[in-house]
C-alpha cells in the first residue's frame, strides 16, 4: 500500500419518483441512474440506464445494476427488462434470475433489445455503446401488461 490511503467512497441509491428514474450516487454526485416505470403489482419495467460521461469506466453501471435490483429484491417486485444494458447484465448472472416476472420478462438478450428500441426509434447506435447521454423514451414490448 502507498503512503497515500484511498478515502472510502460513499454509495447511495435514491428513487427519484419525480424523474422516473433510480439514482446513483458516490459521494455527492450523482453518477448514473436508471429510468423505470413502476407497473402493477409491484413490477419494474427497468427502461434506460445512463452513467455520467465523467464516470464511465468506472464500474458505475454494474453497481447502479447491483443497487436496483437488490432494492427492488427488498421490495418485493418483478422486473421486466427492457434496456440493453440491464438485459445483458441479467444474462451474465444467476443472482437476480428470482426477479424476472415470468408472464413479462421482456427481452431476451441485448441484440434483441438493441434491435427493438432502433425499431422504436428510441436507441441509437452510439446508446447501444452506451455513450448516449440523452433521456429517451422507450415502450414496452409488446403484450406487456401496464397493470
Amino acid at each position: 500500500m502507498s503512503g497515500e490511503e484511498e478515502a472510502a467512497v460513499t454509495e447511495r441509491l435514491i428513487d427519484n419518483s419525480d424523474q422516473g428514474r433510480f439514482e446513483l450516487y458516490r459521494d455527492d454526485d450523482l453518477v448514473g441512474w436508471l429510468y423505470r416505470t413502476r407497473l402493477r403489482p409491484n413490477r419494474y419495467a427497468l427502461r434506460h440506464t445512463e452513467v455520467a460521461s465523467s464516470h464511465q469506466h468506472q464500474g458505475v453501471g454494474s453497481a447502479l445494476a447491483r443497487r436496483v435490483l437488490d432494492e427492488i429484491r427488498s421490495r418485493e417486485g418483478t422486473i421486466t427488462a427492457i434496456c440493453p444494458f440491464m438485459v445483458d447484465y441479467l444474462r451474465r448472472t444467476t443472482t437476480y434470475a428470482d426477479l424476472i416476472d415470468p408472464r413479462y420478462p421482456g427481452y431476451p438478450d441485448r441484440a434483441a433489445a438493441e434491435a427493438a428500441a432502433r425499431e422504436g426509434g428510441w436507441l441509437t447506435a452510439r446508446d447501444a455503446d452506451g455513450a448516449g447521454d440523452e433521456q429517451r423514451s422507450s415502450p414496452l414490448p409488446r403484450g406487456s401488461d401496464h397493470r
